[in-house]
């Protein structure tokens, strides 16, 4: 081959790797890829968190009515979540039942009862502080089935001295007021005081004032329990 054929093939060799640049796609710095991907899984974490803190606030604004007011639920909004419960679920021998304002009276009694720790809770714990001759008020869920759960309670507290009961429509915001998310068939408000020493670091004793309070409030509901027609029936 002569000498003037090389400058030539040298030539058609730089044409060639040129045309294979420009079709070669160039690939990004894996620099910049790792950080578009770390900004997208930036803005994925706040599109969580802004989606969750919304999901709390709508929460809050729904179903947290029953804790605003003052200390003990009082006052506050007058538009309050409420529990509706439909009238084939009221139990056919809730009688009397508190109407609607005889409710709110118990069920703020309840709230300080809890606070004070003079609250019985639940079949069991209420079965037994009767059994030991407790004495106070006796509240029932009217939508409670079966029936048989409660049925008996009643007749107990006709049997026990110094104690009295009604029906109250909602298990849901019965067990609300006595300071619990689950549904509550039956409290038992003892009006006998339980001296409770504090312990070191724990909660401090109630006051004279919370106790007056409390005390007036269960005397209050008492009176109008016993005015209550238990031969009329199921009026709400």
């Amino acid at each position: 081959m002569s000498e003037a054929a090389t400058p030539k093939k040298e030539k058609k060799d730089k044409k060639r790797k040129s045309e294979a640049a420009e079709i070669t796609p160039v690939a990004p710095p894996a620099e910049s890829a790792s950080a578009e991907a770390l900004e997208m899984q930036v803005d994925g974490e706040k599109a969580l968190k802004k989606a969750k803190k919304e999901k709390k606030e709508k929460r809050k604004s729904v179903g947290g009515a029953a804790g605003e007011g003052g200390e003990d639920g009082e006052g506050g909004d007058e538009k309050k979540s409420e529990f509706h419960v439909p009238l084939d679920a009221i139990s056919p021998i809730a009688s009397p039942l508190a109407n609607k304002k005889l409710s709110k009276k118990l069920f703020r009694t309840v709230k300080r009862s809890s606070k004070l720790r003079q609250l019985r809770r639940g079949v069991k714990e209420v079965v037994k502080a009767l059994r030991k001759g407790d004495q106070g008020l006796l509240l029932l869920a009217s939508n409670i089935t079966p029936v048989d759960v409660v049925s008996h309670l009643p007749l107990m507290a006709e049997e026990a001295k110094g104690v009295e009961y009604c029906w109250v429509l909602s298990k849901e915001e019965l067990g609300a007021a006595s300071g619990t998310k689950r549904a509550t068939s039956v409290v038992l408000i003892s009006s006998i005081q339980q001296k409770r020493t504090p312990k070191e670091g724990g909660k401090p004793a109630p006051s004279a004032e919370d106790i007056a309070e409390w005390k007036s409030g269960l005397d209050e509901c008492l009176a109008e329990v016993k005015k209550l027609d238990f031969s009329a029936g199921i009026k709400y």
